[in-house]
């Protein structure tokens, strides 16, 4: 069984721009502890300020109500007793001791002997021990330690290992590390002290974390440190969602986790940290249960031909066919499914030309958008001829002045031509209209209403759905345009109209 500790709150929080505020960091500690089930979380590092003091006593009066403070876990500096006494007075029992795990970080940033720095931690592990409060120490900056000066991890493991720390947390500070070389360095750690217990906290400098976490595990560590949305310091930190599933899928090992939770903790935690999640993300981006090309989704309805492990269902989520210039009819098929609409080849086939026509133009379609493509199609149908075209306009926007639309029109195969303005781009359009219709003696209806809509859902920008009503001769009826833009749309249904009332 392989233990995740999530920093989300604490290494996560060290995201440029990224500051929790203490009723988010609450809800993101219980979604994290009670729906995903981690096995820990470090909340926060000790002495920061007042604010993140407040919120810490927050969470920990939570977790102390629902038996989870046991699960709660703060960075702490080797500073006698201040960073101990931060820690009870906000109520929390555990802490995360940051020694320094190179060489080269113990004379040159503290200035001391290897020696004189294990006497410190030795203080201050005894202070907690007395304080009733548990310890688990990070060796910080480990990978360079293993790298350039193992003989002085080596020594300071063999003066501390009899103390009662609970953890050695072996992290690649600064993100240098690569699969070969972390499996090996771990390999060290696991074979020469296999009665203590090891956690592997990775940084992706190198995008190698979540790989680099695969190795650590292969060595043999039993403990993975997380973020949601791979949150952290500089590139961030390994991915809590990429972790369970690499772990589970790749390795074969169990986790305590909910995978059906991954995705609702990683919306929560974007919202709250305002930093976005890359469409293309592993497991929680927005496009990676999406199947773009028509031939993988034809590949689905053969037998499941283009899925693999990760099945959407898996994380809470769902399989979606992207419409595009890439849809074939299978994408269209699968999203008309959803929907419950079944329809005739020779419809389908006008539907699919319309969906790769906007995929042309770089607009996205969505299934929320095929009803009304569906619709628009059939209603264009229905008028069986085509008496009035619009051959050609031009509409002009200027500050200061007044709209004006150029108009060229055949009306039974002969073709008109007129200017006007009005008090918008679509007024100064019927307006030029009704300059032709008044010169041919022809009356023009009534516009008694006029609505603007966008299919529901919100994801689209394919469409804009204008409905106009009007009056002719008494009768009172509709037509409706479709298009990216508001006054094309309008156009269109204009057109609908005239051509209707030609038919009638």
């Amino acid at each position: 069984m392989i233990e995740i500790m999530d920093t989300t709150l604490r290494d996560g929080e060290q995201t440029s721009g990224v500051s929790f505020a203490a009723h988010e960091k609450l809800s993101i500690a219980q979604m994290l502890l009670n729906d995903v089930c981690v096995d820990r979380i470090e909340i926060a590092s000790a002495r920061v300020s007042d604010g993140e003091f407040e919120a810490v006593k927050r969470v920990a009066a939570w977790a102390q109500r629902t038996g989870n403070l046991h699960k709660l876990e703060v960075l702490g500096f080797v500073d006698g007793y201040a960073s101990l006494l931060w820690i009870e007075r906000a109520g929390c029992r555990v802490i995360n001791l940051l020694c320094k795990g190179s060489y080269k970080h113990v004379t040159e940033q503290l200035r001391k002997t290897p020696g004189q720095h294990f006497e410190d931690i030795r203080n201050v592990v005894n202070q907690a021990v007395e304080m009733g409060i548990e310890v688990n120490i990070y060796l910080e900056d480990w990978s360079n330690g293993m790298k350039n000066s193992p003989e002085y991890v080596f020594q300071m493991i063999d003066n501390l290992k009899e103390l009662p720390i609970r953890r050695f947390m072996i992290p690649d500070t600064l993100g240098i590390l690569n699969p070969l070389n972390t499996f090996e360095y771990c390999k060290l750690m696991v074979d020469r002290y296999p009665d203590l217990r090891f956690d592997f906290h990775a940084h992706n400098d190198y995008d190698l974390a979540v790989a680099n976490v695969f190795s650590a595990i292969r060595a043999g560590v039993h403990g993975i440190h997380t973020t949601v949305n791979g949150l952290g310091e500089r590139a961030g930190n390994a991915p809590l969602s990429s972790v369970l599933a690499v772990i589970k899928d790749q390795l074969g090992e169990e986790t305590n986790l909910r995978e059906d939770k991954i995705n609702r903790v990683s919306r929560l935690v974007e919202s709250y940290s305002g930093i976005r999640v890359a469409p293309n993300s592993p497991i929680v981006g927005e496009s990676v249960f999406t199947q773009c090309a028509g031939v993988h989704a034809d590949g689905d309805n053969k037998n499941n031909l283009y899925y693999n492990d990760l099945l959407p269902e898996r994380f809470g989520r769902i399989r979606e066919y992207a419409l595009g210039k890439t849809s074939g009819k299978a994408n269209i098929r699968k999203n008309l499914e959803a929907l419950g609409i079944d329809m005739d080849e020779m419809t389908m086939k006008k539907v699919t030309e319309r969906i790769i026509e906007l995929g042309d133009r770089k607009e996205m379609v969505t299934q929320e958008d095929l009803p009304y493509i569906i619709s628009d199609i059939l209603n264009q149908e229905a008028i069986t001829e085509q008496k009035i075209k619009i051959l050609n306009y031009s509409l002009s926007l200027a500050q200061g002045l007044r709209p004006v639309a150029t108009l060229k029109i055949e009306i039974d195969g002969e073709v008109y031509e007129e200017s006007a303005s009005g008090d918008g781009q679509y007024d100064a359009f019927v307006r030029a209209l009704r300059k032709i219709y008044s010169d041919l003696g022809r009356p023009f209806p009534m516009l008694t209403n006029y609505t603007v809509s966008i299919p529901p859902g919100g994801r689209t920008d394919a469409f804009v759905q204008t409905v106009i009503s009007w009056n002719f001769a008494g009768v009172d009826f509709k037509t409706r345009g479709l298009d990216g833009d508001q006054t094309e749309a309008a156009i269109k249904a204009t057109i609908k109209m005239l051509n209707k009332i030609e038919n009638n």
